[in-house]
């Protein structure tokens, strides 16, 4: 015990001896007291603006090599923290998703640690949530620019900050009808290198946007389009056709539907009505040289189990046999052939909403070859129950020789049908030609030439929303002069679709054009 006593001692006497050293020099200082002021508590931005502040910090003198300054904001969603400035003067180029932030200006005294700070309401909006989505290729890379009708400006490489950028083959940009898309991501990027998803909010990237992740194989597909069939999806990866049913429980892709034959990259669907109970996809298969038909519905037990994929021919002869008399509705209607063809090679596909019959039925324009000549056919698909919107599960709606058409051996994908008139029109180097389809003989004037360019994309816009759907029949035209890409837009409505005097709006400064897509906001 005496031993431990004396420790206490020793113990005690140091803390004695440290307190006397200290003799309370300590460096005291006034502190100068900021307002900050001269900054609105609710702020509003665009997406890619400079959001640029200066706050005043009251009527003394400050020397700001004395203060640390700090710029960050806190999303009110997310809960997320990003410092997007550190110096007294804010001038940031907003990068920040669409969404309610808190803004937050701290202002730090270094000697002692001692900081103010102001906090403030913001809110950011897209710059880019409704224009031109413009797919290019930049060195076979992909490039996605953006022409906003918001602020009337054109932002280059939305993609820049993402893997996609280094993607190659840039195919085609896409917006999907709400009913079959993820509302969080309705855009599809597709590519030679990869397909993906991209989120509503700025086209940003996340790798379960993967379309590998709608697959139930788990497969990587490289789909050259995807298109909305009723409540589900439907696309062609190679020379292999899918289908997604999004009333289901996964609504992913199954294997692929076709077996023992490959299938041309273009698939038809009524896109002119989605009030239909047992949809028909058509595709065509280059092996056998036919059109098929494919209708997931009839294989379940209320139908009677029946084979969903038919040679088209034989689709119809089933449509026939379910026409319900008294109805007023067919299986097939038309009569502009008498069987669908087959021994043709194929051309190229395109859906419309032209209907002829006014039976809610697109009219899906289909080129075939035999050598070198071009021929024309035009099939509407419909319903096979036909008890919803649709006239027909079926239509033969147009046949023609389009072989002495100028220069038609040229051409392969630079095809555009129009939903307003039965009118054909096609791109060749620099010029456009129109083919009036209800004059025979069949025959081509051009339209106009763009002098010195070469067409890269030419295509209808199919819009989702019912305000827009006059703009539908606006001719879209992807060009390139000396490396720039040039859109051009011919109102089509007014015009009834004679572009040859019709001035364009016009829009430069992009890469090589491969797709371009509106998006709706």
């Amino acid at each position: 015990m005496k031993v431990l006593n004396n420790i206490y001692i020793i113990i005690l006497g140091c803390l004695l001896a440290s307190c006397a050293k200290d003799l309370g020099n300590y460096h005291y200082h006034n502190l100068i007291e900021p307002h900050i002021s001269g900054i609105d508590s609710i702020l509003s931005v665009l997406t890619f603006s400079r959001l640029q502040l200066m706050p005043e910090l009251g009527e003394n003198d400050f020397s700001e090599s004395d203060y640390d300054f700090e710029w960050k904001v806190i999303s009110m969603d997310e809960g997320s923290v990003v410092i997007i400035g550190q110096e007294r003067k804010l001038d940031y180029e907003v990068q920040l998703p669409e969404g309610n932030y808190k803004l937050y200006f701290t202002m730090t005294e270094k000697a002692s640690g001692v900081y103010w700070q102001q906090s403030y309401d913001l809110c950011v909006n897209l710059a880019t949530s409704e224009g031109w989505m413009v797919l290019c290729s930049i060195d076979g890379k992909t490039r996605l620019d953006m022409k906003s009708d918001v602020t009337g400006e054109i932002y280059k490489d939305l993609l820049k900050n993402t893997p996609l950028s280094e993607w190659r083959g840039p195919r085609k940009i896409q917006q999907l009808n709400v009913e079959v898309s993820e509302t969080n991501s309705p855009f599809y990027l597709l590519t030679d290198d990869g397909a993906t998803r991209l989120g509503k909010n700025g086209f940003e990237w996340k790798e379960e946007y993967s379309l590998r992740y709608e697959m139930a194989t788990g497969k990587a597909p490289l789909p050259y389009e995807i298109m909305e069939m009723g409540v589900g999806k439907i696309m062609v990866s190679g020379t292999d056709f899918y289908y997604a049913d999004c009333m289901g429980i996964s609504g992913l892709y199954g294997s692929p539907v076709n077996k023992n034959f490959k299938v041309a990259p273009e698939v038809g669907t009524n896109v002119a009505t989605t009030m239909i109970f047992v949809p028909i996809a058509l595709m065509y298969d280059i092996d056998n040289k036919r059109f098929m038909g494919y209708a997931p519905n009839l294989a379940s037990s209320d139908l009677g189990g029946l084979e969903p994929l038919q040679d088209l021919n034989a689709m119809g002869r089933l449509a026939d046999e379910f026409y319900v008399a008294g109805q007023n509705k067919a299986g097939v209607i038309g009569s502009a052939f008498d069987e669908f063809p087959e021994g043709l090679d194929y051309v190229y596909m395109e859906n419309t909403r032209y209907d002829p019959g006014n039976g809610k039925m697109g009219v899906t324009y289909s080129v075939l070859a035999d050598g070198d000549k071009r021929y024309l056919y035009g099939i509407q698909l419909g319903d096979m129950l036909t008890l919803a919107d649709c006239s027909a599960a079926l239509g033969k709606a147009y046949y023609g020789d389009i072989s002495n058409c100028t220069r038609i051996t040229q051409v392969t994908d630079l095809f555009a049908f129009s939903s307003l008139k039965n009118y054909m029109y096609y791109a060749v180097g620099n010029s456009v030609y129109r083919v009036d389809l209800s004059v025979l003989p069949l025959k081509a004037e051009r339209q106009f030439s763009l002098s010195g360019e070469t067409i890269t994309c030419l295509k209808f816009n199919l819009y989702k929303k019912g305000e827009n759907a006059s703009k539908s029949y606006d001719l879209i035209v992807g060009s390139e002069k000396n490396g720039e890409g040039i859109l051009r837009i011919y109102e089509g409505l007014e015009s009834e679709g004679d572009f040859k005097k019709v001035k364009p709006l016009v829009y430069s400064g992009f890469g090589h054009i491969v797709d371009a897509t509106y998006r709706e906001n």
